[in-house]
């Protein structure tokens, strides 16, 4: 498949169908912690990257076997809202294919956009970002494109929230020494309350992100962020599940494995070299986490895996 990926496990939506419409880290945000590596385009403007008839004759084919999903997710490696139209492909998939779920995760920047705000009004979930509410923390966590305002982000979902009939799981990524302070999660949970979500997921890193220093945030201060933002607010864990066991693919498993032997390579590489998504990717990388502890170099070209030989 060429703009489709999956079905990914995900520890949120359960199995995921993945929709890229973004050529490879072409974002709005250039986060510290993505996983994907660092932005090459920072833009915040909406285009037709790609075909979108040749995008819904994909999904049509792929739909029309009926296969089981929990979403169709619009996702990938760059913000899915600067495809300019996402809305189209939204309405190909209400009137043609009903039953199924679709979500859309989001760094929240381009909801300042009327008319993103209504291209995406029919979507069943969308998991919007917000890792900060104190300026200096949001440009140092996603070091975002300098056109784009914290306090118009802020406004838009609050007014987003308000006319959305789907549900809304807004997604805050806590990075220890940035954004776990008192002030952060007394500030963030007004902004809730005001914004009113189905649920407020904390994440932090599981993955190396852009930069050498970041670390991930204790239970406890997850926790304790958790018990100030309120009800709403929970901790997202390590998925594992029947569906990701499901999901992994052996032979694949032990080509990463043995590409990794032979020679570092970024997660990038590992999609060209097997075909697969970097979500994809991605999702292996962390299973083997488990059973593997990689070597990691940054270098110009992005961060490098390599499993060595052990002595």
């Amino acid at each position: 498949m060429k703009y489709l990926y999956g079905p990914v496990p995900s520890r949120r939506l359960g199995l995921s169908l993945g929709i890229d419409l973004i050529p490879y880290k072409i974002c709005s945000f250039n986060c510290i912690y993505c996983e994907c590596g660092e932005t090459t385009k920072l833009t915040n403007k909406r285009k037709e990257f790609k075909p979108v008839n040749s995008i819904i004759e994909e999904l049509d084919n792929y739909l029309s076997t009926k296969p089981e999903l929990d979403y169709i997710t619009f996702s990938g490696s760059g913000e899915p809202t600067l495809y300019k139209n996402i809305g189209k492909i939204i309405e190909f998939l209400k009137n043609k294919y009903p039953e199924y779920d679709l979500a859309l995760l989001t760094n929240s920047s381009l909801l300042t956009d009327r008319q993103v705000r209504k291209e995406i009004k029919k979507l069943d979930l969308i998991v919007p970002s917000l890792d900060s509410v104190i300026e200096k923390n949001f440009q140092k966590i996603n070091r975002p494109h300098e056109d784009i305002k914290l306090a118009e982000i802020i406004d838009s979902l609050i007014e987003f929230g308000k006319v959305f009939d789907g549900k809304i799981y807004l997604e805050v990524f806590i990075v220890p020494g940035v954004n776990d302070t008192l002030e952060e999660f007394k500030r963030l949970n007004k902004i809730v309350e005001k914004m009113n979500p189905d649920r407020v997921q904390l994440n932090t890193l599981d993955r190396p992100g852009v930069v050498d220093w970041i670390e991930p945030a204790s239970e406890e201060t997850l926790k304790n962020a958790a018990e100030i933002i309120g009800k709403k607010a929970e901790i997202i864990g390590q998925y594992s599940s029947n569906i990701e066991k499901m999901s992994i693919n052996s032979k694949i498993r032990e080509e990463i494995i043995e590409t990794l032997k032979r020679r570092p390579c970024t997660v990038k590489d590992l999609s060209n070299i097997l075909g697969l998504h970097v979500n994809e990717v991605n999702k292996y990388l962390r299973e083997l986490d488990k059973d593997y502890e990689f070597k990691i170099t940054n270098e110009k070209r992005g961060r490098f895996y390599f499993l060595a030989e052990e002595e």
